[in-house]
């Protein structure tokens, strides 16, 4: 089959996406593995083994380390209702090819939305203006890597329909009016996609996937005695349209209304410095912002990061260990394989206080001279891979919930935090509390709301003094990591911890109200 010129395979793409949104909902059917998605560019678009032979030769044909190509069709829609009417709906289609060419730590990169031989030949020979030396061979043949299967899809999975998704929506809206008579307004949406890729590097690898991806949500405006209230919450993941059933629209209604209605309750706390208890579960993104992107190799490679210099040493107590893992099933961040065909693995970072290892592309792994770790990701075709965390996460400690909240004394307890800043070098943060409550003589009290807290994220891992055996992974599907212009699903977790000074921002006056 002879590649179709991206104009036409839109066309009639465009037609099926636009088939998703009427179409009945997914039967029931067999489950395949989704790192074997029957050569699907083969058959869409005339890849074979001997054009991404001819390809990778022209990325080389200057010199250069290694090549790699990377193909991407992506179909997402979205359907979003607000005031018990359907007010957005949209889908987008994503098709290309981006070509890579690497000479010890320098990338050159083309990338074409045309898949024709022209036109990728062209790309490739972008990329290989990165070198001016002797044409690098490129390996006889390809071999398939074995992978995981962390987000089995059926074998006709092509999305999720939005007649089978307004329904639920619907239905989400009703739970949450019904949930309180102070709720006054709802917003409720389901985002979904799936992706397809394959990547063929010169070293002889070619990997496929299909990925699955989305979450429903619901945001709430409650109004008591004439203030107004929001929460948010969503759950999703690397699933299709099963996953999505009464238990879920449950959680997610009573979720958003529960927080929203909590916050009437809500003071703020006092100002300073104070210990700190992070609750279990999406408390994680503190560890992959304030912690884990300055464990990203290619921060410390170049050394901006303060961990440029530990490994092997201690960096936090004894019973702290830290992983970054693509292996668990159904999260936004586990991966089959990474976007250099490297399989989906765990990574222990620091283990029993120690750090034990870097989160490596294949750039640095070279460079420390150790295994890639599955770490290098990319938004999309028309952007080159990095090193990128997948699910962060801290094993759980010894310690009861109970026994952590009591050491703590006096101070906050976190339950969630959003709209976080984080220096990667330094490794200070800031990051807006939305959910959590005071604690007082070691007991938690009152709800607080409007704080924000401060601090370093290599100094608050090695003030973890106590952690709690309930390690608590986030199920939600709308968390974008951004770094480098590109955004890509992850997810993290934690368990109970306590962390023994950091900066709250809050009034002045214990007990001030907002």
């Amino acid at each position: 089959m002879r590649p179709i010129p991206r104009r036409k395979f839109i066309q009639s793409s465009a037609l099926a996406g636009g088939a998703l949104l009427v179409l009945p909902g997914l039967k029931a059917c067999t489950f395949i593995d989704s790192g074997s998605s029957g050569n699907y560019f083969l058959k869409e678009f005339g890849i074979d083994e001997t054009l991404c032979r001819k390809l990778l030769a022209k990325a080389l044909s200057r010199g250069g380390d290694f090549a790699d190509l990377y193909f991407e069709f992506t179909l997402s829609n979205y359907l979003g209702l607000e005031d018990g009417k359907v007010n957005q709906s949209y889908g987008n289609i994503s098709l290309g090819v981006g070509i890579r060419t690497v000479k010890g730590d320098q990338i050159g990169y083309g990338f074409t939305q045309e898949l024709t031989e022209d036109s990728m030949m062209s790309a490739a020979a972008t990329a290989a203006t990165l070198c001016d030396m002797t044409a690098t061979t490129v390996g006889s043949s390809f071999a398939r890597p074995a992978t995981g299967n962390y987000y089995p899809v059926a074998a006709d999975f092509n999305g999720i329909a939005a007649e089978s998704k307004l329904p639920l929506i619907q239905e989400l809206n009703k739970r949450c009016f019904a949930l309180s008579p102070e709720v006054i307004k709802v917003n409720a949406g389901f985002q979904s996609s799936v992706k397809r890729i394959l990547i063929v590097t010169s070293d002889g690898v070619m990997a496929e996937d299909i990925i699955p991806g989305g979450f429903i949500y619901s945001s709430v405006v409650a109004e008591r005695n004439g203030k107004r209230e929001q929460a948010f919450w969503n759950l999703g993941g690397h699933r299709d349209f099963s996953y999505y059933t009464d238990e879920i629209l449950n959680e997610v209604a009573s979720k958003s209304v529960t927080n929203a209605l909590t916050l009437f309750d809500a003071i703020q706390p006092p100002a300073g410095e104070m210990p700190v208890v992070l609750g279990p579960g999406v408390t994680g993104v503190l560890l992959h912002e304030a912690i884990g992107h300055g464990m990203e190799a290619d921060f410390n490679r170049k050394n901006i990061s303060t961990y440029s210099t530990m490994l092997g040493k201690k960096v936090a107590e004894p019973f702290v260990t830290i992983i970054d893992d693509g292996t668990n099933m159904n999260l936004a961040g586990s991966i089959n394989v990474d976007d250099e065909g490297v399989p989906g693995q765990k990574t222990v970072l620091v283990e029993n206080g120690i750090l034990t290892s870097y989160i490596h592309d294949k750039i640095s792994a070279k460079h420390y001279g150790v295994e890639p770790t599955g770490n290098g990701r990319r938004q999309d075709f028309q952007n080159y891979p990095v090193p990128r965390m997948r699910n962060t996460y801290m094993l759980g400690g010894n310690a009861t919930v109970e026994d952590v909240i009591r050491q703590a004394g006096n101070g906050i307890y976190v339950e969630d935090v959003s709209n976080g800043e984080v220096k990667i070098g330094e490794g200070d943060f800031a990051f807006y509390v939305s959910q959590g409550r005071m604690i007082e003589n070691g007991k938690l009290t009152s709800p607080i709301k409007d704080v924000n807290i401060m601090g370093n994220g290599p100094k608050m891992l090695a003030n973890i003094t106590a952690a709690a055996n309930d390690l608590k992974m986030y199920y939600g599907g709308a968390g974008q990591c951004g770094k480098d212009g590109q955004g890509v699903p992850v997810s993290f977790g934690m368990p109970t911890c306590l962390v023994k000074s950091l900066t709250v921002g809050g009034t002045q006056q214990k007990g001030g109200q907002s």
